[in-house]
């Protein structure tokens, strides 16, 4: 079992950074490959970046390639999103996700654990 606890979110002006932390607990975190997925009100949950159990892969939907960053600190139990030239449509409630495999995985149903999630509102 894995708990995640996510933390960082707020309102921020466009072109404005915030950075996403989940702290996670339980079962070795180190052997788990890590995700951050969004929720917008009225749409589907959806895939934002990826990275795997050494950090050594990471993945990124389009919207957000050159914007976010994901990393993850093993010795801590803490994975990372920063997100820089942050844009309106950014806003939603963004979930780690915690997969029992190492490797990256993209899709929301390959993802065992999830976070409560922490709302991110951008501004215009």
């Amino acid at each position: 079992q894995v708990q995640l606890v996510e933390s960082g979110g707020g309102l921020v002006q466009a072109g404005g950074s915030l950075r996403l932390s989940c702290a996670a607990s339980g079962r070795t975190f180190s052997s788990n490959a890590m995700g951050w997925f969004r929720q917008a009100p009225g749409k589907e949950r959806e895939f934002v970046a990826t990275i795997s159990w050494s950090g050594g892969t990471t993945v990124y939907a389009d919207s957000v390639k050159g914007r976010f960053t994901i990393s993850r600190d093993n010795a801590k139990n803490t994975v990372y999103l920063q997100m820089n030239s942050l844009k309106p449509e950014d806003t939603a409630v963004y979930y780690c996700a915690a997969a029992r495999v190492q490797n990256i995985q993209l899709l929301t149903r390959s993802y065992d654990y999830w976070g409560q999630g922490t709302q991110v509102t951008v501004s215009s």
